[in-house]
C-alpha cells in the first residue's frame, strides 16, 4: 500500500509508512510533465528560456505566459500548473512591493526568493491546502550583482564566463535540443534576461536576438541530425 499511495495520499500532512509525501511528489510530477524552464547566470546577468507547449491553437500568440516581470530588476519562470505560477507571480509581486515600501530600495533576489519559497512551504503544512504543482526560477540583478535562485525542482545551468548575448543562445539551443517534435506539441520559445545590455531591468529579450537564437539553434539541430 505504501508505495503506491493508495490512503496515504489524500492529505499533504499524511506521511506513508516508508516517509514519503505522495501530495509533494504528485506535485513534482506536474512540474516534469512540463515544458523545460531554463535559466543560466552569466557574468554579465541572467538569462531565462521556455518552452512553452502551445496546448490549443486557438491560443494567440505571445499568451499563457511562463515569464514573468516581478519587479523592474527580477523575473520569474515557471514550470507545471500554469495557474499556479500566476498565485506565485501575483505574491512575489506583493513581497516585493511591500520591501519597496517599507525599505525604500528595491528587494535584493536572495530576499525575495526566501519569501516565495516560504510561501510555497506554507501550503504543504496544513491538510486544508495542497502544494502548488509547478516550480519556478527566480533570477534578478540587485546590488550583489547577477543572482539566481529555484524553488521547486527545475533545469539550470551556471555558466560564469559567459555574456549574456551569448547565453540567450544556448538557452535556445538547450530547449531546441531537448523538444521531441515526434512526441511534444509545437511550442514557442519565451526568452527574458536582467542584464547589463537591459540597463539591469527585467525584460524579455529584443526580437531581433530572438530571432538570431532560433536560427542557432535550428542549425544546431540540423548539424547533429546530419552527423
Amino acid at each position: 500500500m505504501s508505495s503506491i499511495g493508495t490512503g496515504y495520499d489524500l492529505s499533504v500532512t499524511t506521511f506513508s509508512p516508508d516517509g514519503r509525501v505522495f501530495q509533494i511528489e504528485y506535485a513534482a510530477k506536474a512540474v516534469d510533465n512540463s515544458g523545460t524552464v531554463v535559466a543560466i547566470k552569466c557574468k554579465d546577468g541572467i538569462v531565462m528560456g521556455v518552452e512553452k507547449l502551445i496546448a490549443s491553437k486557438m491560443l494567440l500568440p505571445g499568451s499563457n505566459r511562463r515569464i514573468h516581470s516581478v519587479h523592474r530588476h527580477s523575473g520569474m519562470a515557471v514550470a507545471g500548473l500554469a495557474a499556479d505560477g500566476r498565485q506565485i507571480v501575483t505574491r512575489a509581486k506583493s513581497e516585493a512591493t511591500n520591501y519597496e515600501r517599507v525599505y525604500g530600495e528595491a528587494i535584493p533576489v536572495k530576499e525575495l526568493a526566501e519569501r516565495v519559497a516560504s510561501y510555497v512551504h506554507l501550503c504543504t503544512l496544513y491538510w486544508w491546502l495542497r502544494p502548488f504543482g509547478c516550480g519556478v526560477i527566480v533570477g534578478g540583478y540587485d546590488r550583489d550583482g547577477p543572482q539566481l535562485y529555484m524553488i521547486e525542482p527545475s533545469g539550470i545551468s551556471y555558466l560564469s564566463e559567459m555574456t549574456c548575448r551569448q547565453g540567450v543562445i544556448e538557452v535556445a539551443k538547450i530547449i531546441y535540443g531537448v523538444h521531441d517534435e515526434a512526441k511534444d506539441k509545437a511550442f514557442e520559445l519565451e526568452l527574458s534576461w536582467v542584464c547589463d545590455e537591459s540597463n539591469c531591468q527585467h525584460e524579455k529579450v529584443p526580437e531581433n536576438l530572438l530571432e538570431e537564437a532560433k536560427a542557432a539553434a535550428k542549425a544546431a539541430l540540423e548539424e547533429m541530425d546530419a552527423d
